[in-house]
């Protein structure tokens, strides 16, 4: 488990020659579906895209949310590398992927305050499940800033809302692991700031 966490990062440029097979999709949707969520309430639905044309209809949407102005805002943010990657991806390469997997939120079925956090661990469950079996995924939200389109092309009833599009696939290019920052930058005790690790009982 800690190896695959490690391992885990953003792919968004895949193998056109690799396939997800249908057992692979099933074990990843089931760990997704292990995930926790308020009062149980399950508010996830999967719609599994593997159709070439509606793949390439999100694509579009991808592109053209990112090309509209998510880009512009991102190029002071990103890194010249990551941003040249997160454009590669944005621009076709998440369209690639075998299989997307839009990734919906119930709106019925638990308190608006508590829907992103109950879809939130689902979406890290699929990430982490792709990496074990020895795929790359990615987490994005771009398409879904064209959430009216998105709808309808899937057909999704009112009370579904699309919150992630997670591209499936075998990596085009082997993945190393991101960078973290060190635990001492991100972790204090009993107050902010504390630095001193407590000792062992």
């Amino acid at each position: 488990m800690f190896d695959v966490m490690s391992a885990q990062r953003a792919c968004r440029s895949f193998d056109p020659d690799g396939a997800v097979h249908t057992d692979a999709l099933d074990r990843i949707l089931t760990a997704a579906t292990r995930a926790p969520s308020a009062e149980n309430s399950q508010p996830w639905h999967f719609v599994v895209v593997r159709d070439a044309t509606v793949r390439q209809r999100i694509g579009e949407l991808t592109r053209d949310a990112w090309e509209g102005g998510a880009r512009r805002f991102s190029e002071e943010r990103l890194s010249p590398a990551m941003l040249a990657d997160v454009d590669r991806g944005a621009t076709g390469g998440i369209a690639t992927a075998p299989v997307l997997v839009v990734v919906c939120a119930d709106t019925t079925a638990t308190p608006p305050g508590a829907l992103d956090a109950s879809i939130w661990p689902a979406v890290q469950n699929l990430l982490l499940a792709a990496g074990a079996l020895g795929l790359g995924s990615a987490l994005t939200t771009l398409a879904t800033f064209r959430a009216d389109e998105l709808r309808s092309l899937l057909e999704l009833p009112d009370h579904l809302r699309p919150m992630a599009v997670v591209p499936i696939g075998v990596p085009a290019v082997a993945l190393r692991p991101g960078r973290r920052r060190p635990l001492d930058d991100v972790v204090s005790y009993d107050r902010f700031g504390e630095k001193g690790r407590p000792a062992d009982d």
